[in-house]
């Protein structure tokens, strides 16, 4: 079983499902399309695959010609995972998000790899790429995929690798960015490395599944632990009348020892507010307490009220209250310059301004109408920026520093500025940095 599937997957005669169609699948997808594998692309979402098999992105940093580009060379998108059975390499690409305790929810995962169970067969390489806490694999998959009475190791491959995408960063791809690979067994391992060998430049071989799911949540929560130091550092900075933009600008000067992370906000995207949680979760069940990874995830979540508190701040140097006042939210996308709403700071913050009675509206050129979310609701769409518009709000949030945005115009009209992102390096008497 391993040798024939090495060499369908050498030969690209091997057919690839992916399963997910978001910010990681779909850039996963069309890599496989363009070295020459058929692919079929599973969604529950109807929508996504209509959009899709006209040709049509939805994720605004993939040009639709890629799409397009892709049903030429064999994209099948299809929302049937009867299917299942005719491909050779299952990849998981499904979220993996919090429950409303703060607890991992990997019912997309479970469910996907039961709607997949029925239509499994031997000679098939099963990956999971969804951020997950260390055991997930062997725990929750390893079973599901031997309940048709298939071994795997043996007639089924089940590794874990877990995705880097970075949405929106031109300098990476793909194909450009290592991967991380883990089997279950070395023959799931060798059938893992030849999966996705053929369409990124460098993988990296773990000793297990564990291992690899491991390695992710370090990767992030290194980004989250420092993230919450300078966000805690931005607080005792602004406490005696520094400015932390300045401070971490002069201390990435220093060629070694230092790498310079930004406070914002919050923290947005899938991986870095929600990965802590995977792991502190798990760890309890091993007495283990991560006071460490909490303290910083206590920080970070507490990002949103201490710019709420900084906006009832500047209202109030203008003798007006949060309740009545009209804000503006430049910026709704978790980070700069793309369209990815997941986990962003910026809705959290609206929504504290809209219970204390504030009357919210936002512009962003990423994000024309507020998307459907899971946990949250706007009927909203993006406002279109002039002069006069501007300076009609009470204030003004930089919530996100897109490079579309005339902060330069936003200066000089605005009544009111609350700067969450250190857009403005200068001192002005109505900007307030936060």
């Amino acid at each position: 079983m391993k040798n024939n599937l090495v060499h369908r997957l050498n030969e690209k005669k091997a057919v690839i499902g992916v399963v997910g169609l978001g910010y990681v699948g779909l850039p996963l997808v069309l890599r496989y399309c363009q070295v020459g594998y058929k692919v079929i692309a599973f969604d529950i979402d109807q929508e996504k695959v209509d959009s899709l098999n006209s040709g049509i992105s939805y994720i605004e940093h993939i040009p639709s010609e890629m799409v397009s580009q892709a049903l030429v060379e064999g994209l099948d998108p299809t929302t049937d995972f009867s299917r299942a059975n005719e491909v050779d390499a299952i990849i998981i690409c499904v979220p993996t998000p919090l429950n409303k305790y703060r607890e991992p929810d990997i019912s997309y995962v479970i469910n996907t790899a039961e709607s997949l169970a029925p239509y499994l067969r031997s000679g098939q390489v099963l990956s999971l790429e969804s951020t997950t806490y260390p055991g997930t694999t062997e725990e929750e998959l390893l079973p599901i995929a031997e309940s048709s009475g298939l071994k795997v190791g043996e007639d089924i491959f089940l590794v874990y690798s877990p995705e880097r995408e970075d949405p929106g960063n031109l300098m990476y791809t793909t194909k450009t960015i290592p991967k991380i690979c883990g089997g279950h067994t070395l023959a799931c391992q060798e059938v893992g490395l030849k999966l996705y060998e053929q369409v990124i430049d460098k993988v990296v071989p773990v000793s297990n599944t564990k291992t690899a799911e491991m390695t992710k949540l370090l990767e992030n929560i290194h980004r989250a632990v420092n993230i919450g130091l300078v966000n805690e550092m931005k607080v005792v900075a602004d406490k005696m009348g520094v400015d932390i933009h300045e401070v971490i600008r002069a201390a990435a000067t220093k060629p070694f020892g230092f790498v310079a992370y930004h406070p914002g906000p919050g923290l947005g995207g899938h991986c870095i507010p929600i990965d802590p949680f995977y792991l502190t979760w798990k760890a309890r069940e091993y007495g283990v307490h991560t006071r460490f990874i909490e303290l910083a995830g206590e920080v970070n979540s507490s990002m949103p009220d201490y710019v709420v508190s900084k906006i009832t701040s500047a209202l109030n140097s203008k003798q007006k209250s949060v309740n009545g006042s009209s804000v503006l939210v430049i910026g709704i996308a978790y980070k700069k310059n793309v369209d990815d709403m997941r986990e962003s700071p910026s809705v959290f913050i609206m929504e504290k301004l809209r219970e204390l009675g504030a009357n919210v509206e936002y512009s962003d050129p990423h994000v024309p109408v507020f998307p459907k979310m899971r946990k949250h609701f706007f009927d909203l769409s993006s406002i279109e920026l002039d002069e006069a518009v501007v300076a009609s709000f009470d204030c003004v949030l930089i919530g996100t520093d897109h490079d579309k945005i005339d902060y330069d115009m936003l200066c000089n009209h605005a009544q009111l500025i609350v700067d969450a992102r250190g857009r403005y390096l200068e001192n002005h008497e109505h900007v307030f940095k936060a």
